[in-house]
């Protein structure tokens, strides 16, 4: 039987919208909690953060831009409104049921999204079917995650053979979906490494043979997946990378590029350093991350493709706070998930003594040279 049309108020996405950017929960409980798609709750989020944007941008510089595209974006909107207007006229007679199948993914002047509009559906509900993360594949991110952690040169086929020694018969295409979403890739040459990625600016690696002994010199940042009960969140932290002292860290329900920019500020409140080293993810390689290093002059480095060794020493950090927080507990909410980390950073900043450091905490590191 045919599932019943649902549409949602402007006050109900930003209801949404706003409880993801708190973090009030994970992207599958969220889901759950307003009965909406999970991929809903990751765009009503992205509108948001843009929309506030908007906001608080120059009226002036915005309005001397519409005004310089008016007139020729009237013309084009009159020529689509009618076209639209007769398309509408056309489809809405059949009945509410068959709006599906209303749907001409090769119209050359209606694109999907905007027939979707048209017709009251959402595009996602054209595409596909809401589908909860289910414990199976909560449970074998879990695993995956801890074997990674061990083990972070094993791929898609040595952790498929390991999960079947702990009684999880899983294939390939599993396993490296799971990978995906963990934002995790096995750590070993890869073919045809001297092609660049066109989709960035390149950025060299600066660390190479450089001799690193002060605070400040050298900053680092990377993201991680820590698990809930409920589902999984993404960890950012920013790191000095002599002193390893952790100089800000965030947490976020999905992995878009504004909470690293959000974390990224508030380390630069504090100072600046010469170099900052991160991977090529594209929460790094985005305008706004580069960008806001450039306005602070700092240089930029980055990982060589496939090289996650190159940033030594945050995939350390994260080797410890697994270890010695995330794999100890089992967070109920992201709430918790976040009291618990500002606990243990508090301890592994200002506590935890490192042989590498002379026995000394990175704090006693950091500010020794202030």
């Amino acid at each position: 039987m045919p599932r019943e049309r649902r549409t949602f108020t402007e006050a109900f996405k930003a209801k949404v919208a706003l409880s993801a950017i708190r973090g009030e929960g994970t992207v599958a409980e969220l889901a759950s909690r307003f009965s909406v798609h999970p991929n809903q709750v990751t765009s009503w989020k992205q509108q948001a953060i843009e929309g506030l944007k908007e906001v608080f941008a120059d009226g002036r510089s915005r309005r001397a831009k519409d005004d310089e595209e008016h007139q020729a974006r009237l013309f084009q909107q009159i020529g689509q409104l009618q076209f639209e207007l007769d398309w509408l006229k056309k489809n809405l007679e059949g009945p509410l049921e068959a709006k599906r199948e209303m749907i001409e993914p090769g119209n050359a002047r209606l694109t999907v999204s905007r027939q979707c509009e048209l017709l009251g559906m959402s595009r996602s509900g054209y595409y596909y079917r809401p589908q909860p993360v289910s414990e199976e594949d909560l449970l074998l991110m879990r695993l995956i995650d801890e074997e990674y952690t061990r083990h972070p040169f094993f791929g898609t086929r040595r952790l498929a053979d390991w999960l079947g020694t702990q009684g999880h018969a899983v294939g390939r295409d599993r396993v490296r979906s799971l990978m995906q979403q963990l934002g995790v890739t096995a750590i070993y040459p890869k073919k045809r490494l001297s092609l660049g990625n066109t989709g960035h600016e390149k950025y060299p690696y600066l660390l190479s043979g450089l001799s690193i002994e002060t605070p400040d010199h050298v900053w680092c940042s990377d993201i991680t997946y820590v698990r809930l009960r409920g589902g999984f969140v993404y960890l950012v932290a920013v790191m000095d990378w002599h002193s390893r002292y952790v100089l800000s860290w965030d947490l976020s329900i999905t992995l878009d590029a504004d909470f690293c920019v959000a974390t990224l500020d508030r380390a630069l409140e504090g100072g600046q350093p010469l170099i900052f080293n991160t991977d090529q993810g594209s929460q790094y390689t985005g305008a706004s991350f580069t960008g806001r290093l450039k306005e602070a002059c700092v240089q930029i480095s980055m990982d060589g493709k496939g090289r996650a060794f190159d940033n030594i020493m945050i995939e350390r950090l994260w080797r410890s706070v697994k270890y010695e927080e995330v794999y100890l507990k089992d967070y109920a909410s992201v709430q918790e998930c976040r009291r618990s980390l500002a606990v243990y950073f508090e301890f592994y900043n200002r506590e935890r003594r490192h042989q590498g450091l002379g026995c000394r905490t990175p704090w006693d590191v950091y500010q020794a040279a202030a």
